[in-house]
């Protein structure tokens, strides 16, 4: 079973692919407070559950859904059509990094796909060059809430310079020319919410449809749910950062 689909099916009680609760998604779009008419992008869109949820609070606003997972793209259509959204949004299944500067926009959003672009410091140079001036960037991204051991490096398959303290964060975050206006550090419970959900759904579903695919996806369930409780819970923090395009 292909990566794609796995994360597909992983994500199907909890669409917002983070560990942001939707309260606080709605928190974040909320303090944009985007000017009428707004052009929206996302990068890495997934199922779209961000900008869906922008659309039905700007609602004269329209936006692009970029991302390479045609399983997350067909759910983000069906999604968008359901909420009668879909004539404001066009979806593009190609590399993030690869989206054609067109146009440029009032918000870009980035939430936890930075590895799309080789990290975070190149991912916001990156969605600068989409924005207008004084134009907004919502950018989610792990950080080290606190020194990592060695086996959480092990079992996360990441090395310490992957990421960076919060205070870091900010600091790579602001050096592209951005300022800081408002961030929110998600807590424990989210991500507690976030992890058990990828992992339950996955083996809920490989109980349900027994087959050459259930044993893969109870594998990547097991690994995934190993490589969190005994290596990055508590140590791997994720915060998204409300930018502001500095001129």
């Amino acid at each position: 079973m292909d990566r794609q689909l796995i994360s597909h099916l992983a994500h199907r009680d909890h669409p917002i692919a983070a560990p942001v609760s939707g309260a606080n998604v709605t928190r974040l779009l909320r303090r944009a407070r985007l000017a009428e008419g707004a052009r929206i992008l996302d990068l890495g869109c997934g199922e779209g559950a961000w900008t869906l949820r922008a659309l039905a609070l700007y609602q004269d606003a329209t936006a692009d859904g970029v991302d390479i997972d045609a399983h997350g793209l067909k759910a983000a259509e069906h999604a968008a059509e359901v909420q009668g959204v879909w004539e404001r949004i066009r979806f593009h299944e190609r590399p993030a990094a690869d989206f054609p500067v067109a146009e440029q926009y009032d918000l870009v959003l980035c939430v936890g796909a930075t590895h799309a672009f080789g990290g975070l410091g190149p991912t916001v140079e990156h969605v600068r060059r989409y924005l207008r001036p004084n134009g907004l960037a919502l950018v989610g991204e792990g950080f080290w809430e606190r020194e990592p051991t060695e086996e959480a490096l092990t079992r996360l398959g990441a090395t310490k310079s992957e990421f960076l303290d919060l205070p870091g964060t900010v600091a790579a975050a602001e050096s592209a020319g951005f300022d800081v206006v408002y961030a929110y550090t998600s807590d424990l419970a989210e991500w507690d919410e976030y992890e058990w959900s990828w992992t339950g759904t996955l083996l809920r579903w490989a109980n349900e449809h027994p087959g050459p695919d259930a044993a893969d996806a109870r594998t990547a369930a097991l690994e995934h749910r190993d490589m969190w409780l005994r290596g990055y819970r508590g140590v791997l923090g994720f915060v998204t950062l409300l930018l502001q395009r500095r001129n």
